[in-house]
């Protein structure tokens, strides 16, 4: 069994110490998925609501999101980030979210493209529930990561 990195042999949250690791390129995709009814996602989709385009300040939030990931989880790291792009697109049902991160640096950018990703599918929550409140956030998960001492995932 593997052990927790964030923990100590003392049970206690520590930030893990990259210090010694190289600096390596590191990118990570993540998405989700704002459930909505046709009617609401046609709306969404118009550029037309009142408080803006849905797809831009979602696409916007995200990127100010991933820049702040070590403000908003403890133990993360801060990172000086090369690349955050962050997409909102309709699909059946919905709005789909994914949320690309890249940097060089000693630790990952998992952390980064998954706060992309939940925040992009709050702020289309927060825009639209005005029109219908039954709208379900669903499936936040990493979808890649490459680069670091763990190589390649794909989900």
């Amino acid at each position: 069994m593997s052990k927790l990195t964030h923990i100590d042999d003392q049970g206690r949250a520590r930030m893990v110490d990259v210090s010694d690791k190289p600096a390596t390129t590191r990118e990570a995709v993540a998405g989700g998925f704002v459930r909505m009814s046709a009617e609401t996602l046609a709306l969404a989709v118009s550029g037309s609501g009142r408080k803006g385009d849905v797809r831009a300040v979602a696409e916007l939030a995200g990127v100010m999101a991933a820049k702040k990931t070590s403000d908003l989880i403890p133990l993360c790291h801060p990172l000086a980030l090369s690349k955050v792009e962050v997409s909102v697109e309709p699909a059946e049902g919905g709005l789909s979210v994914s949320a690309r991160v890249k940097t060089t640096g000693p630790t990952g950018v998992e952390m980064e493209a998954l706060t992309a990703a939940s925040i992009a599918c709050l702020t289309i929550y927060d825009m639209i529930k005005a029109a219908e409140r039954g709208v379900r956030i669903e499936g936040i998960h990493l979808t890649e990561k490459i680069g670091g001492k763990s190589g390649h995932y794909r989900a």
